[in-house]
């Protein structure tokens, strides 16, 4: 008998064959075979596990990944495109940030806490999208209730019929005038409901999930708003009826209900900078006091989380057992031998990401779907003007971008965001009052802006 994942989890990807899932990545990722190869696999594995006899399904977890390589080469975007192809809850987070307060730092289970509000975001947004059309017709008859005038009581001699007939077509009539926009102009008043009291955080050496104090919470509905009235245009009065209809027709207990096995069977969880908290002389602890405690103190408490507990959120218990862990590092400094034994064994496969090459940011700038190039290209086209790249362009500005890398600090693909901000300084400037519409970038182009800067290395380092 085969296990389902919530619905629209995996319904559009679980046909998708390794093969097909690094070929989805490509259109976003350039290069980096290795570790898309890996992500697919565990994707793929996913799917294969709602395949499974549940007792034996419940014993296969994810095989969690760990990706070695310098910043700015793919490793977050890798995760990140895995996550949205595959419909699933997907969150970042920077293992150094649990090291800022203290000796442990911020409550490590924050990061499941994190994911399961994200799931319920996104359930409450596919349940209020399904809901939608409801939900219009019948902030539409609210909104009409507001524009007319009740009925009145027929007057002595008068067919009742024949005035409930009346009334119905003059509210056709003006249901007609509202979809037409022709009453965008009208304003009315509607009651609308004020936001109550901020939720409190205390903080006193511990963190808001320990305490789990929140007056919302705790006085129920007490704080939840007062209600005023607004006078509103007739568009912005039908968008707020409409929420609130949506709100009434979503059942937030099964939305909640369906999020955390969303997170239990289909969260991903990206674990940035884990080499920040590891030990960089090879030993545990370091052998002595300071930051190594911290370091030491943080891979202790994401080890529970990674081998699988069960984690108190304000929507039920959620079980970590299940959840695909991809943790990042540039490990420049430490090794990932350096993490303590029983974290590495939580990571079995480990893959190794490439520095980007000078034809690897070519492709960068022109391949992918939201390749810088056409980004810019389009940023200007709002301003009515044409702007074109050569081939010889796209060349020198991955040019100066590999120099700088090279003689600067080494940020991969981030450092043609900076080179291509200085290329078109100028020009997103000046566009709106451009009097020549069609621009043309080319070789000379990209040197007259570039050129000063790559050779001065002192100003290279400050601006790019």
């Amino acid at each position: 008998m085969p296990i389902s994942l919530p619905e629209r989890t995996a319904t559009s990807v679980g046909a998708l064959t390794p093969r097909e899932i690094v070929a989805e990545l490509d259109k976003y990722v350039i290069g980096q075979t290795k570790a898309k190869r890996a992500v697919a696999i565990a994707l793929r594995n996913r799917m294969r596990r709602q395949r499974l006899a549940p007792d034996l399904a419940e014993e296969v977890t994810p095989k969690n990944i760990l990706m070695i390589g310098p910043t700015g080469v793919g490793k977050t975007e890798i995760a990140r495109r895995l996550a949205r192809l595959a419909q699933s809850p997907f969150i970042k987070v920077e293992a150094s940030k649990f090291t800022e307060v203290g000796y442990v730092g911020r409550d490590v289970e924050s990061m499941v806490r994190d994911l399961v509000e994200l799931a319920v975001d996104m359930l409450r947004e596919e349940r209020a999208e399904e809901v939608k059309d409801k939900a219009r017709a019948a902030g539409e008859e609210r909104l009409l209730d507001l524009l007319l005038p009740p009925t009145r009581a027929p007057l002595a001699g008068e067919d009742p019929a024949a005035i409930r007939s009346e009334a119905t077509r003059t509210r056709e009539r003006m249901r007609e005038q509202l979809r037409a926009g022709r009453l965008d102009e009208r304003s009315v008043e509607l009651e609308v409901r004020e936001s109550g009291m901020p939720s409190l955080e205390i903080i006193a050496g511990t963190s808001v999930e320990e305490i789990g104090v929140n007056l919302k919470d705790m006085m129920g509905n007490l704080f939840q708003g007062r209600t005023k009235t607004r006078r509103m245009k007739v568009p912005e009065a039908l968008e707020h009826l409409v929420g609130e209809e949506q709100a009434k027709l979503v059942d937030m207990e099964s939305v909640s209900r369906t999020a955390v096995q969303r997170v239990e069977q289909a969260g991903i969880i990206f674990i940035d900078e884990i080499d920040k908290i590891a030990s960089r002389d090879g030993m545990a602890g370091g052998g002595h006091g300071g930051p190594d405690v911290s370091r030491e103190g943080v891979q202790r408490d994401i080890l529970p989380i990674v081998e699988g507990t069960t984690v108190n959120t304000k929507h039920g218990m959620v079980r970590t057992d299940h959840i695909l862990f991809i943790a990042a590092g540039a490990f420049h400094v430490s090794k990932p031998s350096d993490l303590i034994p029983e974290l590495q064994g939580r990571f079995p496969i480990r893959v190794e990401l490439e520095p980007l090459t000078r034809d690897d940011f070519v492709k960068i700038l022109t391949e992918p779907r939201n390749a810088l190039v056409k980004q810019y290209m389009a940023l200007l086209g709002t301003e009515e003007v044409t702007l074109t790249f050569t081939p010889g362009a796209v060349d020198r500005i991955a040019d100066f971008a590999a120099r700088v890398n090279d003689t600067t600090e080494n940020i991969g693909a981030r450092r043609l965001h900076t080179v291509m901000e200085r290329l078109l300084d100028e020009l997103s400037f000046e566009a709106p009052d451009l009097s020549e519409r069609n621009v043309t970038v080319d070789e000379a182009y990209v040197d007259r802006m570039l050129a000063d800067i790559v050779k001065n290395e002192d100003l290279s380092r400050y601006i790019l």
